[in-house]
This record gives C-alpha cells, sequence and structure tokens, in this order.
C-alpha cells in the first residue's frame, strides 16, 4: 500500500501537467464516464462537518474516496483536513492513502487554471485574488501557469496572514503581487478575478468588475455561502464543472436562483463539454 505525504503528492503533481490531467478529468465527467454521486454531509460536535466524496473513472481499475473534516472552532490545527483513499475496484483492497489538502488544492488551482486557458482573454495580464489560504496560493500558481500574468492583486481579511502571503508569493511566481486594502481596490483592474474563500456573502462589489473578465469562484461549496453576487453572475456567461452538483450545493447560483434573478437554464455549459467540443 502506497502511504502519500504532502510533499509526495505535491512532487508528482506538477502544475501544467495537472491542468491538462484537469482537462482530461472534466472531458471524461462530462461524457458520462465517471461515477462521482454528490458529497454527503454527516454534522458532527456542534459546528463540525465531514464530507465524503467518491469517484470512479471507467478508464481505470480504482475507485477513490476523499474524505474531509471543517472544524471552524480549530486553533492549533488546520480548520479543513483531508485524506484521500484509494482501492482496487476488483477485490476492493485499499490500496493507497494521500494527504488531501495538498491533492485538493492542486487539484482545485488546476481545475481553475484548466478555465482561464480555455476562457480568459489571451491578453490576460492582472489577476485578482480574492483569499490568502492554501487554495489562493494554487491558485495563483495555476493562472500563472497559462497566462502572462504580471501583477496578482490580493485582498484577504486578516492582515498579517495576507503579508505574509504576497511575501511567499513573491518567492514563488514571477508576477508582481502586492497587497490590497480592499476587494475593490484588487478587482477594479483586474483580467481575471478568483475567490477562494467561505464567505457566505460577495467578497467584491459588482460595479467594480470590468467587462471582459473572467471570474473563477472555488469556495461556495454550499447552498449558503455566495462569493460572487447574482448581478455579477446574470451578467455573465456561467460555466460550471458538474450541472448536478452546483445545482445542488453552489450559492453563487442557488441564491440567485430561488430570488428569481434567473433559471437553471442561464449555465451556459459544463468545462468538460467545452473539452469535448
Amino acid at each position: 500500500m502506497l502511504l502519500l505525504s504532502a510533499a509526495q503528492v505535491r512532487a508528482a503533481l506538477p502544475m501544467h501537467e495537472t491542468i491538462e490531467a484537469m482537462k482530461v478529468a472534466f472531458g471524461a465527467f462530462s461524457a458520462g464516464q465517471v461515477a462521482a454521486p454528490l458529497r454527503s454531509r454527516m454534522p458532527f460536535d456542534g459546528s463540525g462537518v465531514a464530507l465524503l466524496m467518491p469517484a470512479n473513472l471507467a478508464a481505470t481499475d480504482d475507485f477513490s474516496v476523499k474524505i474531509v473534516t471543517v472544524n471552524p472552532g480549530n486553533v492549533d490545527r488546520p480548520v479543513v483536513q483531508a485524506t484521500v483513499l484509494v482501492f482496487d475496484e476488483t477485490t476492493g483492497t485499499l490500496t493507497a492513502v494521500m494527504d488531501g489538502n495538498t491533492l485538493t488544492a492542486i487539484r482545485t488551482g488546476a481545475g481553475g487554471g484548466a478555465s482561464a486557458d480555455m476562457l480568459a482573454r489571451p491578453d490576460s495580464h492582472v489577476l485578482a485574488m480574492l483569499g490568502s489560504g492554501v487554495q489562493a496560493r494554487a491558485g495563483i500558481e495555476a493562472v500563472c501557469a497559462v497566462r502572462d500574468i504580471e501583477q496578482v492583486r490580493v485582498f484577504g481579511r486578516n492582515r498579517p496572514r495576507l503579508d505574509q502571503f504576497v511575501a511567499d508569493m513573491n518567492a514563488l511566481v514571477t508576477a508582481d503581487v502586492i497587497a490590497c486594502d480592499d476587494a475593490t481596490e484588487a478587482v477594479q483592474t483586474a483580467d481575471i478575478i478568483y475567490t477562494a474563500t467561505d464567505s457566505p456573502t460577495p467578497t467584491f462589489p459588482a460595479a467594480a468588475v470590468q467587462p471582459g473578465s473572467h471570474i473563477i469562484g472555488v469556495g461556495s461549496y454550499t447552498p449558503a455561502m455566495q462569493e460572487v453576487a447574482a448581478a455579477v453572475v446574470r451578467q455573465a456567461r456561467v460555466v460550471v464543472d458538474s450541472r448536478e452538483a452546483v445545482l445542488a450545493e453552489a450559492g453563487d447560483l442557488l441564491v440567485p436562483i430561488a430570488d428569481g434573478t434567473f433559471t437553471a437554464d442561464h449555465i451556459w455549459a459544463e468545462l468538460g463539454e467545452i473539452v469535448n467540443g
């Protein structure tokens, strides 16, 4: 049985290669070649929740389950912790256990990078990042891998963590990464806007978005979360990873649908449908 640490997962998944792998995965999903039931949720210990996500790709002999725990009250350890288990499909034998935090961050960032590669303007040079956690780090790395990003404008609510994040990212990417005092400052000159937060309310004002921007929202994983304002989504051409998933749990779409702002038909395509032509 393989035991893969965070460092080993990171070494196995260079961002450029992972972005291309994500395109293949999106295409297989939209072609009906993947079994990926909606994630199930199990509340525990008051505010904590466990998320269970199984998946199987028809072309492989394995299936996997990702288990994520979210404990908002954690102080001396991460709020979000994840582990991925891989099983042999024929025998049901556990074949690998790997660090899910690193895998999730890289996979999520690569998914955003794939969307930017397929959908963002080729002349995009300014990236706005809302958030300063591990998902934000992977998101910046991914977008910088597919576009010639010259400046990254970052806003986060925790200023000391934001300043440290900016210093870390300047050592990682060639773009000039700067901290912004508010979301409007970050977004108003951006060609690509990336939200990686757990915010229950929109993270930037609709008026700050310039026409032609590409927006990547990765944080809204419950119906109560809404990173992108309904006014922005209403004006956008909406592309999702999974229609079924977003219509079950993504507040960015469910809140305005419930309000009558638009219907589910506002979703233009899945990323995999674009991959598949």
